[in-house]
């Protein structure tokens, strides 16, 4: 996984601007310094090597653990920067903090507003926003060490939070559901874990800016305007592995009235569940399920496309040639991966793949696709439906041997 691998899957799968992530890291900074080259005036950067159009914006996050009010808490955040001079500042403040070295995703002895205050002194330009908000573990809101708000958790730096990611488990109609959050933007991505199309880009942000740097794209964030944000695409929130309360161990997943009625407790092993974020975000909520945030970037659901043939195939592993024929027809045919879940329709699309794909795809795009909800580190699983068949993959044919002279055995 390096730079100019993530830069081609990154064309494939639709994306054109993608965080380096862990600039943290000195070896990853090295990196990016040796593969990376900075362009004039965007506060951007480009392969030094090829013509890529992918862009990349000098990024990290980073873990602080610190104490509050009696209690450990533990936060991961999103840093961004506008130039490889201020990540050189923010490192060197930072390394007072931990060892940079030991992780991509260090872990810093030091609160949040410790973080943000020395992030902003070095650039009123960086920006930093609480990651993944609401997963149980290392969250702003995480049920086992998070906060109820994020003045709690800022403090005095508040001020210079302007948004936060909603991740895997959540969408921007859970969120809207805390009326303290209604002057953060909501913005969208997910670790891509590695460059493979069913990872990068699962999530991603939309915008339509006069000119493509990093100042517009931050501002545009922070100003949360849907004229220039438009919107977020977002994986269904019960993919995420920690939607639901559950106990992987016991396959317990139970919904937030069913947990409650257990007492979070797994009523197999009687250990404590795992409570998952549609429970977290009913505590927090003041505002019914259905409220939608007026004059706000809007959202579009969407699940990997690798992750739809799965489910036609009837398999679990996007690691086999069945899915990757279909999927590389209609990424040949009209692009990349999100024009194909976006736009292509499926008249289109079953010109080039047998109709249960083409029928899938419209399936997850129109909403009426299920997924049975993640919990306790299991993902969702797409559900279709019977009026979708499912396609069994063609076994793979035998090479043809062809019969060998006993020239080949004597190396002639």
């Amino acid at each position: 996984m390096n730079l100019a691998e993530i830069a081609k899957y990154a064309k494939i799968k639709g994306l054109n601007l993608v965080g380096t992530g862990d600039f943290t890291h000195p070896l990853w900074l090295k990196e990016i310094r040796e593969t990376l080259s900075p362009e004039q005036d965007t506060g951007l950067l480009k392969l030094a090597k090829g013509d890529s159009p992918i862009r990349f914006m000098l990024q990290t996050e980073v873990c602080t653990i610190f104490d509050y009010q009696g209690e450990s808490k533990k936060v991961h955040h999103v840093i961004l920067a506008p130039s490889l001079e201020v990540v050189d500042q923010i490192n060197e403040r930072l390394k007072r903090f931990g060892d940079l070295a030991s992780d991509g995703r260090p872990i810093l002895d030091a609160t949040a507003p410790q973080l943000v205050e020395e992030v902003m002194a070095v650039s009123g330009d960086n920006m930093v926003f609480p990651a993944h908000a609401w997963t149980p573990w290392f969250s702003i809101f995480g049920a086992f060490s998070g906060f109820d708000t994020i003045e709690d958790c800022y403090q005095d730096m508040t001020k210079y939070i302007h948004a936060l990611e909603t991740g895997l488990s959540s969408d921007p109609p859970m969120n809207w559901r805390l009326s303290k959050l209604d002057r953060y933007a909501l913005v969208s991505n997910s670790d891509c874990h590695s460059f493979w199309p069913w990872r990068i880009g699962r999530e991603a942000n939309v915008f339509d800016l006069p000119d493509f740097t990093y100042n517009n794209v931050v501002s545009a964030v922070s100003d949360n305007d849907p004229e220039r944000f438009k919107f977020t695409i977002e994986t269904d929130p019960a993919y995420g592995k920690y939607h639901w309360t559950g106990h992987r161990n016991c396959k317990v997943s139970l919904s937030p009235p069913e947990a409650i009625k257990f007492g979070n407790v797994c009523p197999v092993c009687r250990r404590k569940l795992t409570k998952g974020v549609e429970q977290r975000v009913e505590e927090l909520a003041d505002r019914p399920a259905d409220y939608k945030q007026p004059n706000a970037p809007g959202f579009k659901r969407l699940l990997p496309l690798s992750e739809i043939i799965c489910a036609v195939l009837g398999t679990d592993s996007p690691a086999i040639q069945a899915v990757w024929k279909p999927y590389n027809a209609l990424v040949e045919k009209f692009g990349d991966e999100y024009t194909v879940l976006l736009d292509t329709p499926y008249e289109a699309m079953a010109l080039v793949v047998d109709a249960p794909f083409a029928q899938a795809i419209v399936k997850v795009r129109d909403g009426t696709a299920k997924v049975t909800p993640g919990y306790d580190g299991v993902y969702g699983q797409l559900v279709l439906g019977s009026d979708v068949p499912v396609v069994k993959p063609k076994p793979p044919q035998a090479p043809k041997v062809q019969q060998r002279s006993m020239s080949d055995f004597f190396g002639a």
